[in-house]
């Protein structure tokens, strides 16, 4: 405890109104630095990682470029012969000797040492005298003798024996292989082109050594190396000058909090002595601002029961139409029999039992409108569908004379332990509700449903009309006090906002309502 008493001291001294601004500024200056560090970092390692793609693509594309130069060398040739047959008046004869000589004779490139070779095929299936060698300016020992496929290179390929299968698949082959290099008598890498030319059965063929291409490549990427390096050299210039404006910019800001936080201060210590008065008479207001609510909600509390009283004189109307008027029939034919003298003792006795039987009715119906509405602070079990019994008994007759329908589906054996008085009156007010709702709208065959079903340790019970459903948008205001969507004086906007605060506050539950098939659909979740 006396350490992290002594830590937050040490913090408080660290940090404080006086220093506010420079933390500020050291706090910015080390985000920024740390971020332009990670910027340059994964920059010039992104560049980097570019640069490597592609080279590899350059590298490539310059072997693609050699393959077509070689290919496209070969083809002229061809052409150039092609050419000569068809112009020339010598024989066939006369013709290829023109053409070896002239092959001879073409000077290849010094700097590259790539040069024209021609083989005349004598066995296309290879072998040690599968072909002569007509032309070859790099191997003048070998011209007019017989070559072998079966010659390995200094790496041990039999190149010709590849070419050669390739010649008889599809007429031409890219091939690369070891081979001395013109002016000197090292075995350098070449690639060679050799193109079948069916006419005087030979393979004319020209390649190129892989270092030539390899120096190309060499200068190219030194020289691409040089602008990626000048580039990320750039930009982190870029960035420091960015840092150096960023920070240049916070001691600006620093300069202008700290005049922000002098002026703060001045405000802070008026609005203080203005707090501290006011602190001296808050203690006081809340007392009466609480005073003023605990009235305020009597008064709704009142009207509540206001209303509910008037629900309940209107429903004992309803009831007691029927009884009243069954008893009034009783006593016009009890004074109907005795002016016509026929009032005996026996007819007596039975019109006055049926009369005790209304009586005994009615007295029953006013003990259930009283149990109803005696409060009740105790929590009790009782079974849901004794409960929907009872509050039919209030409401059957006033949804009979309106012709509307109720079903209630409720199982025998579902039982809640709550305030039994307060959920009959949510249940009441709901259906009430529904009921004005349906006349309002002037509803053909109306009809109000009850369910109720058990999932985990909730009951709910469902109460859903053919309505029209609610037209206001959120649902949930219609369980705001005092809002109502019925005309003039017929509704007071607390019945259901009563029955949220006893659902929610007192059972411990939920009322929510939603859209359903028809109507209205309100759930009211309990507790077991």
């Amino acid at each position: 405890m006396i350490t992290k008493i002594h830590f937050t001291e040490v913090e408080v001294k660290f940090i404080s109104e006086k220093n506010i601004s420079k933390m500020i500024i050291y706090i910015f200056i080390i985000i920024m630095t740390t971020m332009i560090f990670l910027i340059s970092y994964f920059y010039v390692k992104n560049t980097y990682e570019d640069f490597e793609i592609q080279m590899e693509k350059f590298v490539q594309d310059q072997y693609d470029d050699q393959k077509s130069a070689l290919k496209k060398e070969i083809n002229t040739i061809i052409d150039i012969i092609n050419y000569n047959a068809t112009k020339s008046d010598e024989d066939e004869r006369e013709l290829k000797a023109d053409t070896v000589r002239l092959l001879n004779n073409i000077k290849f490139n010094r700097d590259k040492s790539n040069y024209i070779f021609v083989y005349q095929i004598m066995n296309m299936q290879g072998g040690d005298n599968f072909a002569k060698l007509l032309v070859n300016p790099n191997r003048p020992d070998l011209l007019g003798k017989p070559i072998s496929t079966n010659y390995k290179d200094s790496n041990g390929k039999k190149f010709r024996e590849a070419f050669l299968k390739d010649i008889r698949q599809k007429g031409e082959s890219f091939t690369k292989y070891t081979y001395n290099k013109v002016y000197t008598n090292e075995a350098k890498m070449k690639l060679s082109y050799f193109r079948y030319f069916k006419r005087w059965n030979w393979v004319i063929a020209v390649g190129v050594y892989v270092d030539d291409i390899e120096k190309e490549i060499a200068i190219n990427k030194e020289h691409l190396k040089k602008r990626v390096q000048n580039q990320v050299f750039q930009n982190i210039l870029l960035f420091l000058l960015f840092l150096s404006m960023a920070i240049v910019i916070s001691i600006l800001i620093s300069q202008k909090i700290d005049e922000v936080l002098k002026s703060y201060q001045e405000s802070v210590h008026s609005k203080s002595q203005e707090l501290k008065e006011l602190n001296e008479t808050l203690e006081k207001r809340v007392e009466q601002e609480i005073e003023k609510n605990r009235e305020h909600e009597q008064l709704l509390v009142q009207k509540s029961r206001f209303i509910a009283l008037g629900e309940m004189i209107s429903n004992i109307a309803h009831q007691w139409r029927q009884p009243l008027s069954e008893l009034s029939t009783i006593l016009m034919f009890i004074k109907f029999k005795y002016n016509m003298g026929q009032l005996d003792e026996e007819l007596m006795k039975k019109k006055s039992k049926e009369a005790d039987r209304v009586l005994e009715y009615m007295s029953h119906t006013i003990d259930d409108f009283r149990n109803f509405f005696m409060p009740k602070k105790a929590k009790e079990q009782f079974s849901l569908k004794t409960a929907m019994d009872s509050i039919m008994t209030i409401v059957s007759s006033s949804l009979s004379n309106n012709r509307i329908s109720i079903t209630i589906c409720i199982d025998n054996n579902l039982k809640l332990n709550t305030y039994l008085n307060e959920f009959e009156q949510v249940i009441l007010n709901i259906i009430t509700n529904a009921k004005d709702i349906l006349i309002k709208n002037k509803i053909k065959k109306p009809w109000i449903k009850i369910d109720s079903k058990e999932v985990d340790e909730n009951i709910i019970i469902i109460v859903e009309d053919n309505g029209g459903g609610i037209k206001v948008e959120p649902k949930s205001k219609i369980f705001e006090p005092y809002f109502t969507t019925k005309n003039g004086s017929d509704g007071t906007g607390i019945g259901l906002y009563m029955s949220k605060i006893i659902v929610e506050k007192n059972m411990k539950g939920e009322l929510k309502v939603k859209e359903g098939k028809a109507g209205a659909r309100f759930e009211i979740i309990l507790p077991k």
